[in-house]
């Protein structure tokens, strides 16, 4: 089966073909990183623009590397410093990056649905590239491709996703994805941050920290989104590390290869211990790795998809 979305918006209106065929070419892709010369000439002559309304550093460099390791040309778009500080709407900015001859979108914007509502208002491609607390695609998809190159597959895995649920677009698009595909997802977090009505989506919920991870074979830890706090949203920091913080002697109690997941960036002693972060069963910095990789797979399909419609 071949890709035919000129967009990527969410896991959520991905089948698992779909899916899965990222994680294909996102494999194919990732050898390119370890040659001497790291670039393949997919994308020559296209041009990719990054455009973020929330700060980002991790996500907009990798969206970056991988289109310039495709060839394509990049521009970085700050909104802090553009028109969109005068007042210009998000689809006049889209239409003008399209009459600009762009060809790729790589939005991050912090209202939930603004991806799609730019990708239904241009013929270039939308990558959603983070919207609010909807989704976050290609984190899911490098957590989930990190996750099958370490244990093998997905199908009939335990995870667990632990943290601050109620805030996060990388959970449920770790969510859409690993259920899509298989896996057993069960999230763990004190009440105030578990959203009513996620057990929908198809995973479980728990608070009891210990009892999941002894289940789990990878745990994938959320940042605690303090700067969402609206006063009473957050427990208290070190009160959420004691009752609910990977530390090496609640690893001690799980499986012995049990995979330790974070998107970044880390609240080290709020979320997990530097211990464990910078432990053996941690894959933090792979995951980084292999999000050029997955990026890469993900620019490269929308970009046929668009060039077989033409």
């Amino acid at each position: 089966m071949g890709w035919t979305k000129k967009d990527l918006l969410g896991l959520e209106y991905l089948t698992p073909e779909e899916i899965e065929l990222i994680l294909d070419t996102a494999e194919s892709f990732k050898e390119v990183s370890t040659r001497e010369i790291k670039k393949v000439p997919a994308l020559r002559g296209k041009t990719a623009v990054n455009l973020f309304y929330e700060p980002s550093t991790r996500t907009r460099v990798s969206f970056e590397v991988a289109a310039k390791r495709l060839s394509a040309d990049v521009i970085n778009i700050a909104t802090e410093t553009s028109s969109v500080r005068k007042g210009e709407t998000l689809i006049d900015t889209g239409k003008n990056i399209q009459a600009l001859k762009a060809d790729i979108i790589i939005m991050r914007h912090n209202y939930s649905g603004a991806a799609n509502m730019l990708a239904r208002a241009l013929d270039i491609s939308v990558v959603n590239a983070g919207d609010g607390w909807h989704e976050h695609p290609t984190q899911a998809l490098l957590d989930i491709f990190t996750l099958k190159e370490k244990l093998g597959k997905i199908k009939g895995l335990n995870v667990a996703i632990v943290g601050d649920i109620a805030h996060s677009r990388v959970a449920r698009s770790n969510i859409w994805g690993l259920t899509k595909l298989g896996a057993n997802v069960t999230l763990c977090a004190p009440e105030m941050l578990l959203p009513v009505g996620i057990e929908l989506t198809g995973a479980k919920t728990s608070s009891n920290i210990d009892e999941v991870l002894k289940k789990a074979d990878a745990v994938n830890v959320l940042r605690m989104q303090f700067e969402r706090d609206e006063g009473t949203a957050f427990p208290e920091q070190l009160d959420y590390f004691k009752k609910f913080g990977i530390t090496e002697e609640r690893l001690a109690k799980a499986k012995k290869d049990i995979v330790v997941m974070h998107p970044g960036p880390i609240n080290r002693g709020i979320e997990m211990s530097s211990e464990v972060a910078d432990g053996k069963n941690s894959v933090i910095l792979e995951q980084v790795t292999n999000g050029i990789a997955v990026r890469m797979a993900v620019l490269f399909l929308i970009s046929q998809a668009r060039e077989a419609k033409k």
